[in-house]
């Protein structure tokens, strides 16, 4: 079969079987693509472990982020591991429609060192909310972001009708999942002290503020905040708040976990919250119950 072809109808069954999100599909099409123009392949017959293997050599070869003009570094195993996973999966879609070429499992991943995580103390976070509310709009991001632990495109999603007197709503996450995420007092009480300052009539829940607004929403221009601009929004709490090392939304999702692992939740009930689909994913957080066991362990062992 012909590879374009053949790549045409993977990403329509991934878009309409699977029901996949536009970004992960325009992925998918950017690594398979990149490997079909690296190996020249006209065919899906032509794929072979070989040329997988000169793809996966000039993937490790290519350049990634430079610290310094000095220290350039190689594309991260991840990211290489992005072209293979997407590869992978479509070879396993043409293996079960009988399509000849490379068994799926002939591609191994490259192993990857112990995934970090970002991430700031209570009192870091403290010192956030307390900066933050000076503006109300961006009190409640902050205070929502740790109640629930939404990731940033799950926040800028919200509108404004969501019914906030409850102390949950349901949100749809990636991969259209549903999931319950829970609202404490206080983000409760500072999204109401937000909303109830509103003038305008955009549905949004998180909108722009300054005075275009007032021109935007007259030429019927939505209002809503980007992900980008909630990025910055957090990036500027944190400088003020005094902190100086990376904060984003997500590093308040990672907050999120690390404080329900630390007064005892279980790691399945976390995977829960966050959204995870595979567990694994979630084990990330568990240093934090590896620290606990290490002050358990120097608290109790040969004790006399």
């Amino acid at each position: 079969m012909e590879i374009k072809k053949a790549l045409r109808q993977f990403l329509e069954y991934m878009e309409i079987e699977r029901g996949r999100s536009l970004k992960t599909i325009s992925n998918y099409k950017r690594y398979i693509e990149r490997f079909i123009n690296f190996s020249k392949i006209k065919k899906t017959n032509e794929i072979t472990e070989e040329r997988v293997r000169e793809f996966r050599l000039y993937l490790n070869r290519q350049p990634g982020v430079k610290s310094n003009k000095q220290n350039k570094t190689t594309l991260k195993k991840r990211t290489q591991n992005y072209h293979l996973i997407a590869l992978r999966m479509f070879l396993k879609w043409m293996l079960k429609r009988d399509i000849k070429s490379l068994a799926p499992d002939k591609i191994e991943l490259a192993k990857t060192s112990s995934r970090q995580i970002d991430n700031i103390g209570k009192k870091e976070l403290n010192r956030m909310i307390h900066v933050s509310k000076k503006n109300l709009r961006n009190h409640a991001i902050i205070q929502l972001l740790f109640s629930t632990g939404l990731r940033v495109s799950e926040l800028c999603s919200l509108n404004r009708d969501l019914d906030f007197s409850k102390d949950e709503f349901t949100i749809r996450g990636k991969g259209e999942k549903l999931r319950i995420v829970f609202l404490s007092n206080e983000a409760k009480i500072s999204i109401k002290n937000y909303l109830n300052n509103r003038t305008d009539m955009d549905e949004a829940l998180f909108i722009q503020e300054g005075p275009n607004v007032v021109k935007l929403e007259e030429e019927n221009i939505p209002l809503r905040l980007t992900q980008r601009s909630v990025e910055r929004i957090v990036k500027q709490i944190a400088i003020e708040a005094g902190i100086s090392k990376r904060v984003t939304p997500h590093t308040i999702r990672h907050s999120f976990a690390t404080d329900l692992l630390r007064n005892g939740a279980d790691i399945r009930s976390v995977q829960i919250m966050l959204g995870h689909s595979n567990i694994a994913t979630t084990q990330i957080y568990t240093h934090v119950t590896n620290e606990q066991l290490k002050d358990i362990h120097k608290k109790f062992h040969s004790k006399d």
